[in-house]
């Protein structure tokens, strides 16, 4: 993991740096406690109490060289996940703790803004570890855990496609399986023809190194509620014969990002001990070219016997997903989250921050929505519109994978989706873009989880 362990650290009275928060409303107030040149110091920085200020204070007294922090956040008394976060990012390494609060959720950003992804280059003059102090001791594990979550998913979308191919996909299964005592089961291969034919067809085209995989994990007693956590794992995607222009395929190493928040989600589920039997089903494949590549206009067979025409072979993810969500099926769970990299158009929609999403019952979404909203994660709702399902009709098959008037591409992506989850099966779906193009506090450019923390959540507050 590229994220320093132990960057929070139970409060028994070490010394420490104090942090002060203050908003634009209250600084005037905090400032007329200080020195005159204490005053001066924080001037000179152009510390004004503004959201993300970060301010460096020296001692009242000129022989002590000791000195103090001031953040300044939105509301010192109604701390967000990310209030912290670029105190975190900035101050020097050390010992801190807040003078005037509990940081609550502020301790997740704070992990999260020290992020570092050093695989190809050393950080060598990177400042940090930053440690922060807290009495909520009982709290420090689970975002901690949530944190390295949101690292793993980092770490797996930032590394190319050449070193994250299927069977890198694979290697992160096999040591989640290994340390937390988890079943793990992989069809590779032509293995995947007779079961996995979607599979087997879209991955086939990569070479041998890269060959498709179907990936299974399982964890948890079997009488727990049964939960299937799906992910989409293309590993990259030139878009096969329908094949993106350059500039599209330059963030498709990305592409595998649903597979890495399945496979964060389910580690985290197995640390928090959630009361689930859990079933992680990841297909890998890369979307290549070669004389072997599905073609536009083929039928491919699926798992649950459908046949599937094919509009466009870029629209390759719903495929291997229709597969995996039919095996997910199979064993009628509780409930079904499948996260996936899925759609432009759910970007169009909504930007790079808010993953779409899309269920059969309201009050799945509900759940998923709040709790999201209480840990900075918030996904938004896009609707499953029955009547547009019509626009996936095929002539010669049960259905197309693609629709041809643009309009709806996330909603009908989800509703090719629908096939193939099982009939009455509670579920929900992640059209989220698992990458960040620009930088925030405690959210660094390239690989991002988005919907990991909701879902999560949403999982404590129904199975605990």
């Amino acid at each position: 993991m590229t994220i320093a362990a132990d960057l929070i650290q139970p409060d028994r009275g070490q010394d420490a740096i104090a942090i002060h928060l203050v908003n634009k409303d209250t600084f005037e107030s905090f400032a007329k406690g200080l020195s005159g040149p204490q005053r001066a110091a924080l001037a000179a920085q152009k510390f004004t109490g503004g959201g993300y200020q970060v301010g460096i204070v020296p001692a009242k007294n000129a022989d002590d060289e000791s000195w103090f922090a001031v953040g300044g956040v939105a509301d010192p008394e109604e701390l967000s996940s990310w209030c912290l976060a670029k105190l975190a990012e900035t101050l020097p390494a050390g010992t801190y703790r807040l003078a005037n609060c509990g940081p609550g959720p502020a301790l997740f950003g704070w992990q999260t803004a020290q992020y570092r992804f050093t695989r190809y280059r050393d950080e060598k003059d990177a400042e940090g570890p930053r440690v922060l102090l807290t009495e909520e001791v009982a709290k420090i594990d689970l975002v901690t855990h949530e944190a390295q979550a949101v690292s793993l998913v980092r770490d797996l979308v930032n590394t190319p496609a050449e070193d994250m191919g299927p069977a890198a996909l694979e290697a992160e299964a096999e040591r989640i399986a290994k340390e937390r005592d988890a079943k793990l089961t992989v069809t590779r291969g032509d293995a995947l023809e007779k079961g996995f034919p979607m599979v087997h067809a879209v991955g086939r085209a990569a070479e041998r190194k890269h060959a498709p995989r179907l990936i299974e994990l399982e964890w948890g007693d079997a009488s727990h509620p049964r939960v299937a956590i799906v992910g989409k794992g293309v590993c990259f995607d030139s878009g096969g014969l329908d094949i993106k222009p350059a500039r599209g395929m330059l963030l498709m190493k990305k592409d595998m990002g649903g597979a890495a928040h399945a496979l964060a989600l389910s580690e985290l589920i197995m640390k928090a001990g959630l009361k689930v039997h859990l079933h992680c089903v990841v297909p890998a494949v890369e979307n290549a070219i070669a004389g072997n590549a599905f073609r536009p206009g083929d039928v491919l067979h699926s798992r649950k016997g459908l046949t599937v025409e094919i509009g466009n072979t870029d629209a390759e993810g719903r495929l291997i997903l229709g597969d995996a969500l039919t095996l997910a099926s199979e064993h009628e769970p509780d409930l079904i989250i499948d996260f996936a990299t899925l759609t432009g158009a759910a970007r169009v929609a909504l930007g790079p921050d808010l993953p779409a999403l899309m269920t059969r019952r309201d009050q799945t979404a509900e759940q998923l929505i709040a709790a999201g909203k209480a840990h900075d994660d918030e996904p938004w709702r896009l609707p499953l519109p029955s009547t547009y399902a019509e626009w996936l009709k095929s002539d010669i098959a049960d259905t197309n994978n693609t629709h041809t008037n643009g309009f709806a591409g996330a909603s009908v992506a989800g509703l090719f989706l629908d096939k193939f989850v099982g009939e009455d099966i509670d579920w929900a779906h992640f059209d989220t873009f698992a990458w960040r193009p620009t930088p925030k506090p405690g959210r660094s450019k390239g690989g991002a989880a988005l919907g990991l923390r909701a879902a999560f959540h949403a999982l404590r507050g129904r199975y605990g």
